[in-house]
């Protein structure tokens, strides 16, 4: 399948120009949709128009930037797919494989906040991977 880098990198350019950051507030354990775009190989791309997907935040560092894990409604269950219970009423896991840092303009919406155990046991998952 052909990616479309030349129209996630038009709407990259649309969201580096947006300075939105200031009014963005967001928390560790919550759930938002990030604009992660379209990636190279078997990195984690966004879907849709917005080249859009779930993730998790998992540590902020300030109102710039902060790590996320993205999430996934694959059925794959390995040490780097591990459950995130029901995400806007799907089933979901967390790539822990896929932790990366955005810039807060990425993030779009908040979706919720993750149940503390369960956001443990996705914390710890990442630990043991590193």
């Amino acid at each position: 399948m052909e990616k479309e880098f030349d129209i996630w990198n038009e709407a990259k350019k649309q969201i580096n120009a947006d300075d939105v950051r200031a009014d963005v507030f967001y928390h560790t354990r919550e759930v938002w949709w990030i604009a992660l775009g379209t990636n190279i190989g078997f990195e984690q791309d966004g879907t849709g128009k917005g080249h859009q997907r779930p993730a998790i935040i998992l540590k902020g560092f300030s109102k710039s930037v902060c790590l996320i894990i993205p999430l996934t409604t694959s059925k794959k269950r390995n040490k780097y797919y591990v459950s995130a219970g029901t995400i806007d009423g799907k089933e979901a896991a967390a790539i822990v494989s896929q932790v990366r840092l955005v810039d807060t303009r990425r993030l779009v919406n908040r979706i919720g906040l993750l149940d503390h155990d369960i956001f443990e046991n996705i914390r710890k998952a990442v630990k043991d991977m590193l």
